[in-house]
């Protein structure tokens, strides 16, 4: 398998997820739902011709069903590659049937995704590429929202940006505020409130604040597709967090650009709606074994960002298949 193939083998790999754990949508199983796109996922990975590692997953830090770091997927033949996974990029808004739940993967050549060690938690910017050249995380947010507003050629007031609803966040909320930015709060979302971020037709000018390190990782390999600008550092929100880095020798205030999140120019991107939201359709069921999803696929190397709407026939999907979708036991 060639590399420009590996595109529409990771959508079918988050839309098979989306799938799965949509018959938990709003059931308050969010466990039972991850589940299900990770059986999904690792089905469907070694399906495809590929020696792939699982280098990121959610589970050491949620606690969740997992894709475990180290894990070998694929056949076995064809390129060796790096994956990162987040089956289900919000498993509360799935438990509680709200917007904005998808499931993502992101794909690199072997040895380029950056080994997190115990770095569970980043503060991130994220821009559009028109502005990626004004950020330094370094400074102050209220600095950094002048650059912006400048390379974007707009009012500091008519930026938008995202950040996640969190207490940590109470003072960066405060300062975006004083700096009159319009804010969308949200309570999850790191992945696509990153990716948006740096999409050109998109309301939000910028993401800001402290999310979790594997979605840094997987939201690289789309902002390098799509030329943003991305600036992290690791940000332990725990004495056990730091004192572990420390112990690792990490340069806790080391500033993390693109290039070091993921060394290759060779990224793949690819997220499917589980639930809706402005960023993708969710999962709609039609008839008894009629399903549609949207997903968005991006390659660095190519530059392409495509939305790609599905229409699936459950029983062909199944057929020859001992993986089974299948609903929640009520």
């Amino acid at each position: 398998m060639s590399y420009r193939d590996l595109a529409l083998e990771m959508v079918r790999v988050t839309e098979l997820a989306a799938i799965c754990s949509s018959f938990y949508v709003g059931k308050g199983d969010k466990e039972g739902g991850d589940g299900a796109a990770v059986d999904a996922m690792r089905h469907y990975l070694n399906t495809i011709n590929i020696q792939g590692t699982i280098v990121i997953g959610e589970g050491e830090k949620d606690e969740a069903p997992m894709l475990y770091n180290g894990e070998k997927v694929g056949t076995g033949n064809g390129p060796e590659v790096d994956i990162a996974v987040d089956p289900v990029e919000g498993t509360t808004l799935l438990a509680k049937g709200q917007p904005n739940a998808i499931a993502t993967i992101a794909l690199a050549e072997k040895g380029s995704m950056l080994r997190v060690g115990s770095s569970f938690y980043m503060n991130k910017i994220i821009v559009p590429r028109a502005a990626k050249d004004a950020i330094d995380i370094s400074k102050s947010p209220t600095e950094n929202l002048h650059s912006i507003a400048d390379a974007l050629n707009k009012n500091v007031n008519a930026l938008t940006v995202f950040v996640l609803d969190r207490p940590r966040h109470n003072t960066l909320i405060e300062e975006l505020r004083a700096c009159g930015v319009r804010i969308l709060l949200n309570a999850h979302g790191d992945v696509s409130g990153g990716v948006a971020a740096a999409l050109p037709d998109r309301e939000i000018d910028a993401l800001f604040g402290i999310g979790g390190t594997p979605e840094a990782i997987i939201t690289a390999a789309a902002i390098k597709a799509m030329d943003g600008g991305m600036q992290c550092q690791r940000a332990p929100q725990s004495y056990m967090e730091r004192k572990r880095l420390e112990d690792e020798g990490t340069d806790i205030n080391e500033i993390l650009t693109l290039d070091n999140l993921i060394t290759s120019d060779n990224t793949f991107f690819a997220a499917t709606g589980i639930t809706s939201s402005s960023f993708l359709k969710g999962v709609q069921f039609f008839g008894k074994h009629t399903v549609t999803t949207q997903s968005v696929v991006m390659r660095s190397r190519s530059g392409t960002i495509r939305f790609i709407d599905g229409i699936h026939d459950l029983t062909k999907k199944l057929q020859g298949q001992d993986f089974q979708i299948s609903a929640p036991k009520s």
